[in-house]
């Protein structure tokens, strides 16, 4: 549980961080490739390259590939349209997407997360509905994705270090996953990447060395050892917590003329919605 408390406060404060100081300055692409880059050179020379299991490699490379490359792709993308306040609160719908990974694992269906999905757009209508647009919906979808792939790290994750267990420590085993990261990432900065939008400011650099450093490196690593150690409940509750300590920071902060009113009611609504994702769903075993 400190692993995932440490992580959910360093997670509230980066998505300010991108939010005012990177988001429509400085390339999406570059900005992720940076953070996989500064977080790999921590962890690939402390990797163990021999006596692992090849399949937990591959495993980790799609993880990373995932958790990180994807999700953080599409959430940068996503500061485009959305203010820092509306990603955090889309966001919240990363346990929704535990619950159907887990499901379609556990080859079960619940009920409760169609219905759940249904109530969450309705929160987004709720917090937008003056100013739905094009891109809002792109922003809103750009989300579900990032929110997908980062649940299905997680589940993998675990899944994957209780069938190949080891008595490596993680962060021995851990650097498997920037190189799966760096896999999509690097690909997608050489596409798509716009060289007339890298950093200029002494600050926007050290944003970016913060989030390689602290945020990408030990919070990954941290939040990914804390969810083998947690029951599935308290991981999903977890995964929610960073949300109004985003939120307050932001508001506090940056954001003091945000619509409150609007912005409180969706957010109760699409968490209306994570409750009632959890509606008839079994305690999660705990998996070391």
């Amino acid at each position: 549980m400190g692993y995932l408390l440490v992580v959910t406060l360093i997670q509230a404060f980066s998505f300010s961080l991108i939010g005012e100081y990177l988001a429509g300055h400085v390339d999406s692409y570059f900005a992720v490739l940076v953070r996989v880059l500064l977080a790999g050179l921590i962890f690939i020379p402390l990797t163990r390259w021999r006596s692992v299991e090849p399949a937990f490699m591959r495993g980790m490379l799609v993880i990373g590939a995932l958790q990180f490359g994807v999700t953080y792709v599409c959430l940068y993308l996503s500061f485009r349209v959305l203010t820092v306040p509306e990603v955090l609160l889309f966001t919240i719908l990363t346990p929704l997407h535990v619950t159907l990974i887990e499901d379609a694992l556990n080859r079960r269906f619940n009920p409760w997360a169609l219905i759940a999905a249904l109530v969450a757009v309705a929160g987004a209508a709720v917090i937008r509905f003056d100013q739905i647009t094009p891109h809002f919906l792109g922003g809103f979808l750009l989300l579900q994705l990032a929110n997908f792939t980062y649940a299905a790290g997680q589940v993998m994750y675990k899944h994957l270090v209780a069938r190949y267990p080891s008595d490596l420590p993680h962060y021995r085993r851990f650097g498997y996953f920037y190189v799966g990261a760096l896999l999509v990432v690097l690909p997608a900065f050489l596409l798509f990447g716009k060289s007339n939008f890298l950093p200029e400011a002494p600050l926007q650099w050290g944003v970016l060395v913060f989030l390689g450093l602290v945020s990408t490196a030990l919070g990954m690593y941290w939040w990914n050892k804390g969810a083998c150690l947690v029951h599935g409940g308290t991981l999903a509750v977890m995964n929610n917590l960073h949300v109004p300590v985003g939120l307050l920071l932001n508001l506090l902060i940056w954001n003091q003329h945000e619509p409150l009113g609007r912005l409180a009611l969706g957010g109760l609504v699409i968490l209306g919605a994570v409750w009632i994702s959890r509606l008839g769903v079994r305690k999660a075993p705990l998996l070391r």
